[in-house]
């Protein structure tokens, strides 16, 4: 059975750090991309980051130079740094695997990042 978990979400001000986890279970963690996406209340889903199964990352425009994506293989773990943080980064944050060979995707639950004053 495969299962992403996150955590590391919480209330945090303005400017203020985060660093979250998605360990993965049931899947060759070094198989797959593993991607961070976030949902705000009325809004899409959106790719926040990526990290390829060589390293290769991605980020979206609105967080790049703020979030950095990373990857411990041997823990099967993905993980989002996220530092200066705005009031606009505010929303559930998911975690994504997916499959190099067969591009078959697995979500995690998501964890809750609200940043207020």
């Amino acid at each position: 059975q495969v299962q992403l978990v996150e955590s590391g979400g919480d209330l945090v001000q303005p400017g203020g750090s985060l660093r979250l986890s998605c360990a993965a279970s049931g899947i060759i963690f070094s198989s797959h991309v593993m991607s961070w996406y976030r949902q705000s209340p009325g809004k899409q889903r959106e790719l926040v980051a990526s990290i390829g199964a060589g390293g290769s990352v991605n980020y979206a425009d609105s967080v790049k130079g703020r979030f950095t994506i990373s990857r411990d293989n041997a823990k099967s773990t993905a993980y989002l740094q996220m530092n200066t943080l705005k009031f606009e980064d505010t929303a559930v944050y998911y975690c994504k695997a997916r499959a190099v060979f067969t591009q078959r995707d697995y979500w995690g639950q998501g964890t809750q990042v609200t940043v207020s004053s």
